[in-house]
């Protein structure tokens, strides 16, 4: 099944077994996302992606700068491993990994949680590339990817037990919109998707033929 359908199927049942009201919530809240979200001030095609370092899931350390020497990457930024959609996607994308390594690219993913949720999301979703904690989304806001939740989505996430400052070790209740980047070897993006509505997600023949594009050049 592919990634688009994976994810309608996953809203679907979602839809049918979930409270009205919190289904009515979130369908609201990504409405008024989509209205007011400053997609101009994130980083584009054509302009070159910041250096960043950030910690892995057993504690080293990985920069851009050096993923880039092997070659371009992929840089999937997600919401967190208690986001269902998010999952989805990782597991995605560790299907992918054989096309990418075929075309010489490495993929590394990014969220906000600490790193025992990162290596928690890591294992349990069985991924064999880089999974990073983006404290405070430090490295989410230099893409111009952050937004803050509002009160609503707060205390809804509390509800169910889905308490952000506790999973990402910081007060604030921040995310990034769900983003993937095709970066070449010298930071230069030459593909960008941004998906403010998070049950949507790039689909990975996309970055393929990203990856491809540049292979041609």
């Amino acid at each position: 099944m592919e990634l688009k359908q994976e994810l309608a199927a996953f809203r679907t049942e979602y839809e049918r077994t979930a409270p009205a009201e919190r289904v009515a919530l979130y369908d609201a809240k990504v409405e008024e996302l989509q209205a007011t979200f400053p997609i101009a001030n994130v980083l584009a095609v054509g302009q070159h992606a910041p250096d960043f370092v950030l910690p892995g899931v057993a504690g080293q350390m990985f920069s851009l700068s050096d993923v880039l020497r092997e070659g371009p990457a992929v840089v999937v930024f997600y919401r967190g491993g208690w986001c269902p959609y998010c999952n989805i996607q990782l597991r995605a994308f560790q299907r992918l990994l054989p096309q990418l390594a075929g075309l010489g690219a490495s993929l590394v993913a990014i969220s906000p949680q600490l790193p025992d949720g990162s290596m928690s999301t890591a294992e349990r979703n069985a991924l064999d590339f880089a999974v990073l904690s983006d404290a405070g989304n430090d490295v989410a806001r230099s893409f111009g990817l952050v937004y803050s939740l509002p009160e609503e989505l707060r205390q809804t996430l509390r509800s169910i037990g889905k308490v952000l400052p506790d999973i990402n070790g910081e007060d604030g209740w921040e995310l990034p919109v769900p983003a993937t980047f095709v970066i070449t070897k010298d930071r230069r993006i030459v593909f960008s998707h941004i998906d403010i509505d998070y049950r949507s997600r790039c689909a990975p023949n996309a970055v393929v033929s990203a990856l491809r594009s540049i292979c041609s050049t």
